[in-house]
């Protein structure tokens, strides 16, 4: 029996995100949902919570149904509240003292330190939010499980907490999840929905095999396509010489056939839809190059939380051209600090002990919250205005990047987080730098555009530091790996897993 039956489901905003999507959840049913940015996944998601309206179509929902849906973003009430007691919060208030054991427990669940449990939200790194988003859903006892992004921000070892929690320890529990990570697609789900335009596809598989399944289907509809189009040409040609033929000779039942000709040709006609591609804009990254062998060199720089809290020492290291270089560790460990004040040493200008870098260094720099973007600027405005193009240059490039003319003139605060993304690599591109500084660069791109940038840094032999928790990209572009442990930073071979 289902949970909850989809039944020709359609969003316009403003163009169609979807439509006529028809599917069902069961109770064994793992689904991943897969879609580039901004197609319609966080929308459909919201669909079935509850929390917004289709603009066709039907959500049926078996009665007495619990839905608990993880969002992206940690709601503002909850910033300031200590871990344990932002999970309480989420019983109802009936319910919390005569439950509040079940905070432990879902906490235990999820391997949580008891030291981080006292600390407010708001200090937690993002990894750690997003676990207690989980555990909020969780503490509910829903039904059904929404997913949005879970494995964002989580480092190595939490990802794999959050795999064996969802393999083993939610049994009876539907989830639909979205999400751009392809190792955890594979690893824990059991069906995969392709969300698109047209027509969206479901297969009974993980995301690989369904992606291999997708691209075959494909293949055969292009195939189907081409040869329906020669038929619909051939039609009409024939019909042509009938009716030429027909009005020569005075011939009504040539004339017929060939108006059964053309109406053969217009119905097929009708069926001839392009193979729908995902809606994504292209990535692209530049190298303006430089003749230094010895790009960086760290002398046992001391790394320190905002507060000044000593976090770790990175021995001496020294890194160079060509270097791709993998920064790891737990969450909360200060590998997005290592990054900004390398930032703000190679940036900004601001004198760091024990660091040395080349003069020839130009710096391209991304942040996991896009905080170089103008949250009040368009995207056409920063563009034209940060690099001195015209409008018309700058209109076609954030095109070319996947921005509509409507989300170019719609202020950076409004954009989604992929296109956040995809703006914030748009700019790097035309920065131009020769090396880069890269912190969770694929948190929020969707998987197209993942492959893509892996292309292109290999293509253009980037020299990098890079923190990124996602295990496909690091083993695809890493050439160094570093991790934070111990309050040192120790050179050692790729992440398992």
């Amino acid at each position: 029996m289902s949970l909850i039956q989809v039944r020709n489901l359609g969003v316009v905003s403003p163009r169609p995100l979807f439509q006529h999507l028809d599917f069902a959840l069961h109770e064994a049913d793992r689904i991943g949902l897969v879609a580039g940015n901004g197609a319609g996944k966080t929308t459909l998601l919201r669909c079935i919570a509850g929390q917004a309206e289709a603009g066709a179509g039907d959500i049926v929902r078996r009665r007495g149904l619990r839905v608990g849906f993880v969002e992206q973003d940690v709601p503002a009430a909850l910033l300031d509240l200590p871990l344990a007691e932002a999970i309480r919060r989420a019983l109802p208030v009936a319910e919390r003292e005569a439950n509040g054991w079940k905070v432990g427990l879902v906490l235990d669940m999820l391997e949580t330190p008891e030291a981080m449990r006292g600390r407010r939200l708001c200090e937690l790194s993002g990894g750690w939010q997003r676990l207690a988003l989980i555990a909020r859903a969780w503490i509910a006892d829903p039904d059904v499980l929404l997913l949005d992004e879970p494995t964002n921000h989580l480092d190595l070892q939490r990802l794999a907490v959050l795999e064996n929690w969802i393999n083993h320890a939610t049994d009876g529990v539907a989830m639909l999840i979205a999400s751009h990570d392809r190792q955890f697609l594979d690893r824990c789900t059991n069906r995969t929905l392709f969300l698109r335009a047209e027509e969206s596809r479901l297969y009974a598989h993980p995301f690989s095999r369904a992606r291999g399944l997708l691209a075959e289907d494909d293949a055969a509809r292009e195939a189907k396509l081409a040869r329906d189009g020669k038929e619909v040409d051939r039609l009409r040609r024939n019909a042509g010489q009938l009716r030429n033929i027909g009005i020569n000779s005075g011939s009504d039942l040539l004339l017929k056939k060939a108006k059964y000709l053309t109406g053969r040709a217009e119905a097929l006609e009708e069926t001839l839809r392009p193979v729908e591609k995902i809606r994504a804009g292209d990535i692209r990254l530049a190298n303006r190059g430089t003749h230094a062998k010895v790009l960086l060199r760290l002398d046992d720089v001391a790394v320190a939380a905002p507060d000044g809290r000593p976090l770790f020492r990175t021995g001496k290291l020294a890194i160079f051209q060509h270097d791709r270089v993998v920064v790891g560790g737990a969450n909360g460990v200060g590998k997005s600090q290592f990054i900004g004040l390398l930032r703000r040493a190679m940036l900004l200008g601001e004198a760091v002990a024990g660091l040395a870098a080349s003069p020839a260094l130009v710096v391209g720099y991304l942040d996991q919250q896009m905080s170089q973007l103008p949250a009040e600027q368009t995207p056409l405005a920063f563009v034209a205005g940060a690099f001195r193009l015209g409008d018309q240059r700058s209109v076609s490039l954030l095109a070319g990047a996947g921005f509509d003319l409507a989300a170019q003139r719609r202020p950076i605060a409004r954009l989604s987080p992929g296109q956040k993304a995809r703006l914030g690599l748009l700019a790097l591109r035309l920065e131009a730098p020769n090396f880069y500084l890269l912190d969770e660069p694929t948190n929020h791109v969707d998987i197209a555009g993942q492959e893509r940038l892996e292309a292109e840094i290999l293509a253009q032999e980037a020299s990098c530091v890079l923190v990124s928790h996602d295990r496909f990209f690091v083993r695809a572009v890493g050439t160094r790996f570093l991790r934070v442990q111990g309050g040192r930073l120790v050179e050692g071979a790729a992440p398992e897993g």
